[in-house]
């Protein structure tokens, strides 16, 4: 499946809201700044809901590959974690069976609780660190943006992929076997601002970086 151009919007339509950034525009006698429509200045880049700036869309195979990138990042971090919490616990097993294995569920809960505290840091965290980018999304050359363009915080990051996407569509999605989930994942393919349903929910865009 290739990407396709969003309908609605295209390259360079606006996708920030607030009010736009500075232009240097031609000088018109007898104003100091940017003229009004139809008196000489060019015009001013407005967007549905009071957007603007000039961003494109990202598509939805640029998406699909950051999260692919992502969750390969994550894996390898959760292996090693693994490894080094789960490690100490199992030496037990050698010097006594019933201890060792012991040890070693006891370690497996700490490591459990490990990874599952990394993979919910490590999007919010970066996207903090680099505004809107994790190393998937630096790789594939795109970036997540406010629509009205507040800068990303962490609390926002954690927002938008612990609380939304990790928890209410994981819980969605073992109640409906998977289905609110894959309807997440595929939503861009067909909205016209090639939004994720999670983007709805916090207004939230995926641009090309």
């Amino acid at each position: 499946m290739t990407e396709r151009p969003p309908s609605g919007l295209e390259s360079g339509d606006p996708l920030r809201g607030g009010d736009p950034p500075p232009t240097t525009a031609p000088e018109t006698p007898g104003y100091a700044t940017t003229p009004p429509p139809g008196a000489g200045g060019p015009p001013i880049a407005t967007g549905p809901g009071g957007l603007a700036g000039r961003h494109v869309l990202a598509g939805w195979w640029s998406r699909a590959g950051a999260t692919l990138i992502d969750w390969v990042i994550v894996g390898i971090g959760s292996v090693v974690l693994l490894i080094a919490i789960t490690a100490p616990f199992s030496l037990g097993l050698f010097a006594d069976e019933d201890i060792g294995i012991v040890s070693i569920i006891i370690g497996l809960l700490f490591a459990t609780l490990c990874v599952t505290i990394v993979a919910f840091l490590y999007a919010p965290a970066m996207m903090a660190r680099t505004d809107g980018q994790t190393l998937g999304r630096m790789v594939t050359g795109i970036r997540v943006v406010r629509a009205k363009g507040e800068p990303m915080t962490f609390g926002f990051a954690m927002l938008r992929e612990v609380a939304v996407k990790a928890l209410l569509f994981g819980i969605a999605g073992s109640l409906t076997f998977g289905l609110a989930q894959l309807a997440d994942y595929l939503w861009p393919l067909w909205d016209e601002e090639n939004r994720a349903l999670h983007d709805f929910l916090v207004d939230t865009r995926v641009i090309k970086a």
